[in-house]
């Protein structure tokens, strides 16, 4: 689990929250960070007991237990009595605990659509401290200020720039509002056949289980159906996107299907991200920086009325519980390893090699987790309770390149026909790159045409 990048933001940054009925609330990171990592303070009394009857005594009981000892109070005639000895014991001897906030975990911020600048909620997965670190100041036209690091990405009408890059004069994309779109009919025909379109990509997008998009709970895919997360008559050029896919329960995709109509008959605004010039940039002094990890697909937030990027690295076990999610290889994995050094060759592996392979991993990686999670629950420190997880589990990131780099990438990490120089990858790795691959010839068709020319060697 690599160190995620350093981008931060100062900790009175506030972030823009939303709830699922679209009211909007401010809170700073610093906050964010104690309710989610620390807790609140509950200050309910932290013991148990209480009253019960004696039957051998006949008596009503007093007793408490706090801080791992039992408090005998006495044998009283009336449960009023015995109640008082108990209300009078915790107010003598008060005590507080922590609690966690499932709410904090909840929380969605306000996040857009980098395409069509378009506002759109995404769940908050981890707030990290990131340490002590210069900051600088930028503000805008609009009166919005950022207090971040130099690397920190901050979106721009260009994309996304590194804070430290931008001058005077630059502007970035701040939250504002545009005129709602007016009604924008479809013709039947053509939302038939992009109803016939979506119904056929149903059994290929949606998983035997899958989650809605829209609410977070897991369905059989009889129960889901696929849901354009930009609406078909809000933006027609991704009707027949397959990234503008996503599933959605029945209950949630009638409500949407539903406000979407109404939507789209009603004038008004709608919260988009619009430009706003930088009119001062000046260094800000040094303090505790943090961040945030949001949800896709759209990975940023709002800092202060400014829309930033989320830390991006590898999922990294040290800040955030790693989730139950092994590898465990298909049938179509060659599982027997012949050859010398260098030049292996990989043949099928019989049935009960593959039996063998499944169950002790399957087996493996439930011992592991189960450790992990024990360690966790006695308040181990993350980054030493996944020392045991295995080398099997899954772990995401975001990650960029260029053309060339991507093109050396997969001229060692891919086997080809056309390929002057062999390779001999593992296979799980040449799986990432086939992935890539698909994606980059559909961007760059000559690019990748002349790759291919080549031998499939980089220039």
């Amino acid at each position: 689990m690599r160190h995620r990048v350093g981008w931060c933001v100062a900790g009175d940054t506030e972030v823009t929250l939303v709830s699922e009925a679209g009211n909007v609330r401010r809170r700073s990171i610093a906050d964010l960070y104690k309710l989610w990592h620390i807790g609140v303070e509950d200050r309910l009394p932290h013991s148990a007991g209480g009253v019960t009857w004696h039957a051998r005594a006949e008596k009503w009981m007093a007793q408490v237990r706090r801080a791992e000892t039992n408090h005998y109070l006495g044998l009283y005639d009336s449960r009023e009595a015995a109640d008082s000895a108990v209300a009078e014991f915790r107010e003598q001897h008060p005590s507080t605990r922590l609690r966690k906030l499932e709410s904090v975990r909840r929380s969605h911020v306000r996040c857009y659509d980098e395409e069509t600048l378009t506002a759109h909620r995404g769940q908050i997965l981890d707030v990290i401290q990131s340490g002590i670190k210069p900051l600088i100041r930028i503000t805008t036209a609009g009166g919005k200020v950022l207090r971040s690091t130099v690397d920190h990405a901050v979106l721009t009408p260009d994309g996304w720039r590194k804070a430290g890059e931008l001058a005077v004069g630059d502007a970035v994309m701040a939250a504002g509002t545009a005129p709602r779109p007016s009604e924008r009919p479809v013709p039947p025909s053509l939302r038939r056949g992009v109803g016939v379109w979506t119904s056929m990509q149903r059994d290929r997008l949606i998983a035997e289980t899958d989650t809605c998009h829209l609410c977070g709970q897991s369905f059989a895919r009889e129960d889901l159906a696929l849901d354009h997360v930009v609406p078909v008559a809000e933006d027609l050029t991704r009707a027949l996107d397959e990234r503008n896919l996503a599933p959605a329960c029945e209950p949630c995709h009638a409500a949407k299907s539903a406000e979407e109509q109404k939507v789209a008959r009603r004038g008004g605004k709608i919260a988009t991200a619009v430009p706003d010039p930088i009119v001062s940039i000046e260094h800000d002094g040094e303090e505790m920086t943090y961040d945030l990890t949001v949800e896709g697909p759209w990975h940023n937030f709002l800092a202060n009325g400014i829309v930033v990027h989320n830390s991006y690295n590898e999922e990294s076990g040290r800040y955030r519980e790693l989730q139950p999610v092994f590898y465990v290889p298909g049938e179509d994995r060659k599982l027997v390893q012949q050859g010398r050094p260098g030049r292996y060759e990989f043949v099928a592996g019989t049935p009960a090699q593959q039996e063998i392979v499944e169950r002790s991993m399957q087996d493996s990686y439930h011992q592991a987790y189960e450790r992990y999670q024990e360690m966790l629950a006695a308040g181990v420190a993350r980054e030493v309770a996944r020392s045991v997880l295995p080398v099997g589990l899954f772990s995401s990131m975001y990650a960029t390149c260029n053309a060339r780099s991507l093109m050396h990438f997969l001229g060692l990490r891919t086997q080809h026909e056309q390929a002057k120089v062999p390779s001999f990858p593992q296979r799980e790795i040449e799986m990432v790159g086939e992935k890539m691959e698909a994606e980059w010839a559909k961007l760059m068709p000559l690019t990748y045409a002349a790759f291919n020319a080549n031998g499939r060697v980089a220039p």
